[in-house]
């Protein structure tokens, strides 16, 4: 009887996918509700800390801020990633095409050290696109991302540009890959749908994956 390689079924793989949304849903507002709770009882330790001066002691002040503000870099990371991850969809209007480039950029930070990948970024400040989901900008630069991130070997360099190009706004991802075989041409088939259904000019060809949009 032939081995079941169940994880690599692309069924079984869709339905793993659907799931992570909901469960990043939940992840999130049951961690930050101990996150609050830490939070609370951290300002009222600072209270109790407090002197007649009305000041927590100077060797002490150093350790609260210091839980302070890991307290708020972890609700911050939470709702970083879950803006990435939970697909609530989006209504028709702009958005922040350089914004959100950049965001991306934090999001999948982790992965380009991992990958010992370097970025090399233009981002033209403030620039804005029309869209008729608004959501779906995130998946363009990360899907994009993905895909150079596969095509490069370590030490590689992944371009990320935007800029203007009159009434156009445009995102390029480059690697430097060149006509090498697509690792993951599924990314490319559903960065083809997607684009098509909104009405983004996609080009793919070799190392430069390009979306033009309308310029809000």
């Amino acid at each position: 009887m032939p081995a079941v390689h169940e994880g690599a079924d692309p069924v079984v793989g869709a339905a793993r996918y659907s799931a992570v949304p909901t469960l990043m849903d939940s992840l999130l507002h049951d961690v930050r509700n101990p996150l609050n709770a830490l939070s609370i009882n951290l300002e009222v330790l600072c209270e109790k800390l407090k002197g007649e001066a009305g000041q927590v002691p100077a060797s002490q002040e150093k350790n609260i801020k210091a839980m302070r503000d890991q307290i708020q870099r972890v609700d911050g990371i939470l709702r970083q990633f879950a803006d990435f991850i939970v697909m609530r969809g989006g209504a028709a209007g702009e958005a922040g095409l350089s914004e959100v480039a950049r965001r991306s950029l934090d999001v999948l930070a982790h992965e380009s050290r991992r990958r010992r990948i370097k970025f090399q970024t233009t981002i033209e400040p403030d620039v804005r696109v029309k869209l008729q989901d608004t959501s779906e900008l995130s998946f363009f630069i990360v899907q994009a991302l993905l895909r150079a991130f596969g095509r490069s070997e370590a030490g590689a360099e992944v371009g990320v540009c935007v800029h203007t190009e009159g009434t156009h706004a445009v995102l390029e991802v480059t690697d430097a890959a060149g006509s090498a075989p697509e690792q993951a041409p599924d990314i490319l088939a559903a960065l083809g749908l997607r684009c098509a259904q909104l009405g983004v000019e996609l080009q793919i060809r070799a190392g430069v994956c390009r979306f033009i949009f309308a310029r809000a």
